[in-house]
C-alpha cells in the first residue's frame, strides 16, 4: 500500500510540475517537452526507478491512445481554409525531408557503422520522420501563424506514416530477401487513401449521432471511443489509424461548414460538431496525456555507449542540416521570419522511432542492435537540439539568420526586392510604425473685416 501511496503523490505531483513547465516555457521560453523528458530520463536510465518492461503491454497501449487523442484534438483546431491553404507544403515537404534523410543517413551509416546496405536504410527509415506527438504540442505554444502549425501538424503524420510504412516494408524484405517497390508504393497510397475515407465518413456518421447521443447522461466519453473505434478497424485492416484520427477530427472539427447535399435531401437531422464545453474537455485530456507520454519516453531512451552516442550526435546534426534544404526546396510562400525558422528546426523523433528500433532485433536483423541504439541517440538529441532551438528563435536574432539561408533563391544568385516588405519570399517582419500625430493646421487666410462707414 505505501508504494501505492507513493505512486499516486508522485502522479499528482507531475500534473502540478506539468502545468508549471507550461508557465516556465511561457515567460523563459524553455520547452516544457525538454523538462518532462529529462524527468522521464532521470527516473527510468539513470536512477533505475522505473524501467518500461514494468509497464508491460500498458505502456504501447497508452502511447497510442495519447497520439490518437492528440492527433484528434489537433484536428478539430484545425481550419478548413487553413489546411488548404498549408497542404501544398506539407505533401511536399514531408516526402523530401523523409526521403533527404533517409538516403544521406542510410550513406553515413555504410561508411561510419558496420550496417550492411538494407540494415543501414532500415535506420535511415526509422530516423527520418518527426514525431506529431513532439511538433503539435511544442508548435502551439509558440507564437506562429496559424498556417504554420497546421502544416507542421499535417507535415509530422504523414512523415511518420512514411516512416512505419517502409521500415516495416525493408524489415520484411530483408527477412524474406525480395523487395518490391510497386507493392510497397501501393500500400502506401492505399494507407492514405483508405485512411481518409474512414475518418471523414466516421466523423459524418457521429455527426448525426451527436443529436441523439447527447441526450443521455455522461457522455461526453463516446467521441474519443468511436475515434478509438475507427482506429482500430482501421490499423487492423493494415492502413494508417493516426490519418484516419486527424481526419476525423479535421472533419467533424468543421461539420458545419461543410455543405452536404444529402442532408437537405433527406429527412435526416443536419450534423452537429462539438460543443466548446467539449472542445475543452478534450483539450484538458491531451494535456495530460502528452505529460505522461513525454516522461514515458524519457523512462523508455536507454543509455548508450560512447561510441554510439558520437555517431548518433553527427546523425542528428545531419539530419537538422538536411532541413534546411527541404524547407528551401518546398515553401515557396512568403511568411514571417520567425515561421519559416521555426519549420526549419522542428526534427525531432519521438515512441514511433522508438518502437520501430526494436523492429529489427526482433526480426534477426544483423545490426539490430546497432540500429536500436544509434536511434535512441539521435531521439534525445533530436528533441534537445529543437528545443534548445526554439529557445534561440524566442531570444536571439536567429530567425533573420535562418531567414536568409531559407529565401527561396539559392545563395548564388544575386537577392531579389520584392515589394510589400517581402524578400525573396520571406516576409520582413517590421516594428509597428507610430501614429502620426494629429496636427491643426492653422489657417493662413485673414478673415474679412466690414469696412467702417
Amino acid at each position: 500500500m505505501e508504494t501505492v501511496a507513493q505512486v499516486i503523490a508522485f502522479v499528482g505531483i507531475l500534473v502540478f510540475l506539468a502545468h508549471l513547465f507550461t508557465s516556465i516555457f511561457s515567460r523563459t521560453r524553455i520547452p516544457d517537452v525538454l523538462l518532462l523528458i529529462i524527468i522521464g530520463v532521470c527516473v527510468g536510465p539513470v536512477l533505475g526507478l522505473v524501467t518500461p518492461t514494468e509497464f508491460g503491454s500498458i505502456g504501447p497501449v497508452f502511447t497510442t491512445i495519447t497520439l490518437i487523442i492528440i492527433l484528434f484534438e489537433s484536428g478539430i483546431a484545425l481550419k478548413l481554409s487553413m489546411l488548404r491553404s498549408a497542404l501544398g507544403g506539407a505533401m511536399i515537404l514531408a516526402p523530401l525531408s523523409f526521403f533527404l534523410t533517409m538516403f544521406v543517413v542510410s550513406g553515413l551509416a555504410i561508411w561510419a557503422t558496420d550496417l550492411e546496405v538494407l540494415p543501414a536504410f532500415i535506420l535511415g527509415a526509422v530516423v527520418g520522420s518527426t514525431s506529431e506527438t513532439v511538433v503539435i504540442p511544442l508548435v502551439r505554444q509558440l507564437k506562429v501563424k496559424e498556417e504554420t502549425q497546421t502544416l507542421l501538424s499535417v507535415e509530422s503524420t504523414v512523415n511518420d506514416v512514411l516512416s512505419i510504412v517502409i521500415t516495416v516494408a525493408l524489415v520484411q524484405a530483408y527477412t524474406a530477401g525480395t523487395f518490391e517497390f510497386a507493392s510497397v508504393s501501393g500500400k502506401l497510397i492505399a494507407s492514405f487513401l483508405v485512411a481518409l475515407v474512414f475518418g471523414i465518413v466516421g466523423a459524418l456518421i457521429w455527426s448525426v449521432l451527436l443529436n441523439k447521443i447527447r441526450i443521455l447522461k455522461n457522455a461526453i466519453f463516446t467521441t474519443p471511443a468511436f475515434v478509438f473505434i475507427i482506429y482500430g478497424v482501421v490499423e487492423i485492416l493494415g492502413f494508417s489509424g493516426p490519418i484516419a484520427a486527424l481526419a476525423f477530427g479535421v472533419t467533424i472539427g468543421n461539420i458545419e461548414s461543410i455543405h452536404i447535399p444529402i442532408f437537405k435531401t433527406s429527412s435526416m437531422k443536419e450534423p452537429v460538431g462539438l460543443s466548446e464545453t467539449e472542445k475543452v474537455f478534450f483539450s484538458e485530456v491531451a494535456f495530460l496525456l502528452k505529460t505522461f507520454f513525454f516522461i514515458y519516453l524519457g523512462i523508455s531512451l536507454e543509455l548508450i555507449t560512447s561510441w554510439f552516442i558520437i555517431v548518433a550526435l553527427i546523425f542528428t546534426v545531419v539530419a537538422f542540416a538536411l532541413r534546411i534544404p527541404a524547407v528551401k526546396t518546398s515553401i515557396r510562400k512568403a511568411m514571417p521570419q520567425k515561421d519559416l525558422s521555426v519549420i526549419a528546426v522542428m526534427v525531432p523523433k519521438g515512441l514511433a522511432a522508438v518502437v520501430l528500433a526494436s523492429l529489427p532485433v526482433q526480426q534477426g536483423v544483423v545490426g539490430g542492435d546497432t540500429i536500436k541504439s544509434i536511434t535512441y541517440g539521435i531521439i534525445v538529441f533530436s528533441i534537445i537540439f529543437t528545443s534548445i532551438l526554439v529557445l534561440l528563435l524566442e531570444k536571439t536574432p536567429l530567425p533573420k539568420l535562418y531567414a536568409r539561408i531559407l529565401t527561396p533563391e539559392w545563395p548564388w544568385f544575386r537577392r531579389k526586392q520584392v515589394k510589400q516588405g517581402v524578400v525573396e519570399g520571406v516576409v520582413e517582419e517590421k516594428a509597428p510604425e507610430p501614429a502620426p500625430k494629429n496636427k491643426v493646421r492653422r489657417s493662413t487666410r485673414k478673415t474679412p473685416t466690414r469696412d467702417k462707414k
